[in-house]
């Protein structure tokens, strides 16, 4: 009788179609890997589901990488997951429809920096965070802007908490864990009369109870300003004149494993139905090949991307970038 372990073994070598060599060598990077992450399986089942997708998307990674693209991909903390598992523990797992609307920023006519970076101007952008397994990005892109225009307004740094924004902003047309858009968290904190700070009302990563102490309220929103629709230009105008911005975009399979380098795309889509995730610019350049960039903080931890940060193509509404962006004026 074949021993459960072999069958499995066997099922895996016949599934992927590699050679015991090969499969040696790529279960050695996979050890290398799961020791890098610290992650443990349960079944041996789940070890060996796990070394197939983590095989799959080295091959991914490595194809891309032998070509000639504007950004490299790299293994991460999401390297044994499936873009369709990412996609429901790390995206907004409800479409969120911006709708295209005719914005209140009231833009300048430049002329413009060549290159902004608000992280060089003074303490006015917050640690990148880790939003976990919960479709909450919204909330961080939401406090990251907050949390900015506040510094920027008082010259103190606060942390706020996204935990709110998951328990108690669904009158806004949020939904927690399941999505939400930072127009409509700015404009609950505007009505709401105040966002706690993240050590007040610490981030659990799951939907809770609203636990808001109006008393403890620690950054306030006095107006809303939403961008046009589009118009990647009045993005530009806000982020070098006033202050980082919140935007969503549209997050296909090749963006999971981004490591470095100007990210674009052929399969995202640019329009308002199509968001699934949000973040928020902190700056722009240009490098060396004369191709323009947002220099973006995400929410996925230190260890995804450039420490936590990428750079997205700018002035082609990449990935629908400049569908739906907002900021918030403080009330200080």
């Amino acid at each position: 009788m074949v021993p459960c372990a072999l069958l499995v073994v066997i099922t895996f070598l016949h599934t992927v179609n590699l050679t015991p060599l090969t499969l040696f060598k790529e279960e050695y990077l996979f050890r290398e890997w799961i020791s890098q992450h610290n992650k443990v399986y349960d079944f041996e089942e789940e070890y060996y589901h796990r070394l197939y997708i983590f095989t799959e998307n080295r091959k991914t990674i490595d194809h891309h990488n032998a070509g000639n693209h504007s950004y490299t991909m790299g293994l991460n903390q999401f390297s044994d997951m499936s873009f369709e598992e990412f996609r429901k523990s790390f995206l907004l797992r409800e479409p969120q429809n911006c709708s295209a609307t005719k914005g209140n920023h009231m833009s300048s006519s430049g002329p413009y920096p060549e290159a902004v970076d608000w992280r060089k101007k003074g303490n006015f952008v917050s640690p990148v965070k880790y939003q976990g397994h919960c479709g909450s990005c919204w909330t961080f892109s939401t406090t990251g802007c907050l949390e900015s225009v506040t510094a920027i307004a008082t010259g103190k740094l606060l942390l706020l908490s996204e935990q709110q924004l998951v328990d108690c902003a669904q009158d806004f047309n949020n939904h927690g864990c399941m999505g939400g858009l930072p127009s409509q968290a700015f404009e609950y904190i505007k009505y709401n009369r105040g966002l706690m700070t993240e050590h007040d009302y610490p981030y659990t990563g799951h939907d809770g109870i609203c636990s808001f102490k109006p008393k403890l309220a620690a950054a306030f929103v006095k107006e809303v300003v939403n961008i046009t629709s589009y118009d990647e230009m009045e993005m530009v105008d806000a982020v070098a004149r006033l202050n980082p911005v919140s935007f969503g975009y549209q997050v296909t399979a090749d963006f999971m494993h981004y490591k470095e380098g100007v990210y674009n795309s052929t399969h995202c889509k640019n329009d308002t139905e199509s968001v699934n995730h949000a973040v928020l610019a902190v700056g722009y350049a240009t490098d060396d090949s004369a191709t323009p960039y947002w220099i973006v903080k995400n929410s996925w931890g230190t260890g995804w991307g450039m420490d936590g940060y990428f750079l997205i193509e700018r002035g082609k509404n990449m990935c629908g970038l400049a569908a739906c962006s907002s900021y918030p004026l403080p009330l200080v």
